[in-house]
């Protein structure tokens, strides 16, 4: 089998957040492949910690990786602060010779964002509304390269790693089965010290929310990075969950047009034409979502705007967010112009430990670096369509009996979406849009 192959068979998606299919990513052929080993989000350790027990598998994929490409450059990107990691990546390359470049990056957010890692490495802006291959780069996570090499050893994505943080007893960095429900997680990892509570998957600026109830019901998937459990109360649940409503109304009410959540927007600063503060103007006065909002389209949804930047506690996020789905909705698309970076971009970088504090979240990020634990489960749901492109078919039937790692859901290596594997050892319950397996052992079978 191919590299490409490889990745195929083993269903590897990118880790990072956003689950692009990596055979579909690596079909490209880029001048450029950059791994990104920043970590954006504040309070996440799930990349540091594969980077630190996993730096030669991760080094050698990416070795391997820029020569199936035929890439000219191979840049791993992540934070100076990580300076002992830096130093075991640098020695791995020199006894290995691989022609990898290491680049390091100031603490700032959103470092670890894809077309802002690529400004800081490269000095190139990805063109408004564009991709990474329009300026011929491929960028991958790090986490992803540790799979893509389990790849070329025959082994399968089953098990994701991800932070447990926040309001608990003690933060862990977790590899747990793809599939297994969040509720589950917290508890097999110590649980909550609250007895009310809410859950952010992702992290706290583009993390989702989810209430213990749903928590029953959600599940790990491959793009599953972090759990940061807050108050039921805490002002990123009160701002994250208001109605469509009352942010209308308070942006009529309270938007003074200031700017700063423009000014201080990454993707304004690398020359795309975003302006929230204008989208938010218009959002206080128009209620038909045409043209007019086209910039929305442009917004990463890195929380700037509204969780640092803007003084009145408004959500240009939360807007931009909605009047994306509205646009895709009514089949708006538009092209953009992309201008010149902002010549006060170096000077408008968000440091983390004010973010941190700026959030009220200061205090998890105190409680140290967490212990790692690996645990199982008696029962998963895993999701046939793992994030993007379409979902997988399923090829097993109830009752059938299946080994940890063996193929339930397939596509052709053409489309877009990846394979799905069994993540325990049991016995097929259910199939629909999901695979609800049930450990079982192998005697029964």
């Amino acid at each position: 089998m191919s590299f490409l192959e490889n990745i195929y068979l083993a269903g590897v998606i990118g880790e990072g957040g956003a689950g692009f299919p990596a055979h579909i990513k690596y079909a490209a052929s880029p001048k450029y492949l950059l791994i990104n080993g920043a970590e954006c989000e504040p309070l996440l350790y799930t990349d540091k910690f594969q980077m630190e027990n996993y730096y030669k598998e991760m080094l050698a994929a990416i070795q391997a990786a820029k020569v199936f490409l035929k890439a000219e450059r191979a840049v791993l990107a992540t934070k100076k602060r990580y300076e002992d990691l830096i130093g075991l990546f640098q020695q791995e390359i020199k006894d290995k010779n691989y022609d990898i470049e290491i680049f390091s990056m100031e603490n700032f957010y959103p470092a670890g964002d894809e077309q802002i890692t690529i400004y800081e490495a490269f000095q190139k802006a990805v063109p408004a509304g564009g991709i990474p291959l329009h300026v011929d780069i491929v960028v991958s996570n790090i986490a992803t390269m540790k799979s893509i090499y389990d790849a070329q050893n025959g082994i399968p994505v089953t098990d994701k790693y991800l932070t447990v943080t926040g309001e608990v007893r003690e933060p862990k960095v977790l590899k747990v089965p793809v599939g297994m429900t969040l509720s589950e997680v917290i508890e097999r990892a110590g649980g909550s010290t609250l007895k009310e509570y809410m859950i952010l998957t992702g992290g706290p600026m583009m993390g989702k929310f989810v209430t213990q109830e749903e928590a029953k019901d959600v599940v790990v998937r491959k793009t599953t990075g972090g759990i940061l459990i807050v108050p039921k109360h805490h002002a990123l649940v009160q701002r994250g969950t208001k109605s469509l409503t009352a942010i209308k109304n308070e942006t009529r009410a309270a938007c003074i047009q200031c700017s700063f959540c423009t000014q201080y927007c990454p993707r304004y600063l690398i020359g795309h034409p975003l302006h929230p503060h204008k989208i938010m103007r218009a959002f206080g006065i128009h209620d038909v979502y045409d043209e007019r909002f086209a910039e929305a389209l442009l917004c990463c949804e890195c929380g700037i705007c509204e969780l640092f930047a803007c003084p009145m506690n408004i959500s240009p996020r939360i807007v931009n967010v909605f009047l994306k789905q509205e646009l895709r909705k009514n089949g708006i698309r538009m092209s953009f112009e992309t201008g010149p970076v902002q010549p006060e971009r170096e000077n408008r970088y968000v440091p983390v430990d004010r973010l941190l504090s700026r959030l009220d979240i200061r205090k998890y990020y105190d409680l140290g670096k967490p212990t790692y634990m690996e645990i199982e489960t008696d029962q998963v749901r895993i999701p046939l369509g793992q994030y993007i492109g379409k979902p997988a078919v399923p090829c097993v039937k109830v009752g059938d009996f299946v080994e940890k790692g063996a193929l339930i859901g397939d596509l052709p290596m053409t489309d877009l979406g990846s394979r799905v594997h069994a993540s325990i050892t049991g016995r097929v319950t259910a199939v629909d849009d999901a695979i609800t397996i049930v450990r079982e052992r192998r005697e029964n079978a």
